[in-house]
């Protein structure tokens, strides 16, 4: 069965290591028979969330940005995949703005359906200089807990492309990030 791939570029480098990853990784998905589109968050302004929970009244995001446009994306798709480098133990700004903005659509991810069955599968591609464990630490718990503990998202796993010094031409990731696309399903 085809499935709809949705990534999310955090990337800030048109072509940085996120950048090189992603397409890897997406020439895999599409290689694998599947359909997928890619967003970036450089070309596509989201601001963070206001907190202001007018999204939950029924009416769309009150903020005057690029994520309203991309909701009917983020909706269809069976796949969500966020990349993003990183920066000082965490994933980026840019991300982490489209990713407090999910809550203005995440009780439709739910409504009408069992909350303990997962209506979207998730990954994550990450590219760092620094290779230790423990610099991807915060990530790993940030996707456990929001992704899979409170969205009940279905794990598709992580890449995480650590020690990167220069360029990740230079290491096995970008091959990697097309076996993960080529096998994710």
């Amino acid at each position: 069965m085809i499935k709809k791939v949705l990534v999310i570029n955090g990337g800030g480098r048109p072509n940085g290591n996120t950048a090189k990853l992603v397409q890897s990784f997406i020439k895999g998905v599409k290689d694998a028979g599947h359909f997928v589109d890619e967003i970036s968050l450089v070309k596509n302004e989201v601001k963070p969330c206001l907190g202001c929970f007018a999204c939950q009244t029924g009416i769309p995001c009150v903020q005057k940005d690029s994520f309203n446009s991309m909701v009917p994306k983020i909706k269809e798709s069976d796949l969500l995949v966020f990349a993003s480098p990183t920066y000082y133990f965490d994933m980026n700004a840019r991300i982490k703005a489209f990713i407090e903005r999910l809550f203005s659509v995440e009780n439709k991810f739910f409504k009408g359906k069992d909350p303990n069955v997962p209506t979207k599968d998730v990954a994550m591609l990450v590219t760092a200089a620094d290779g230790s464990a423990w610099n991807f630490q915060t990530m790993q718990m940030f996707y456990k807990t929001c992704f899979l503990d409170w969205l009940k998202f279905n794990d598709k796993g992580m890449l995480l492309a650590g020690g990167i010094e220069e360029t990740i031409d230079k290491t096995d990731f970008l091959e990697k990030a097309y076996s993960f696309g080529k096998n994710i399903y």
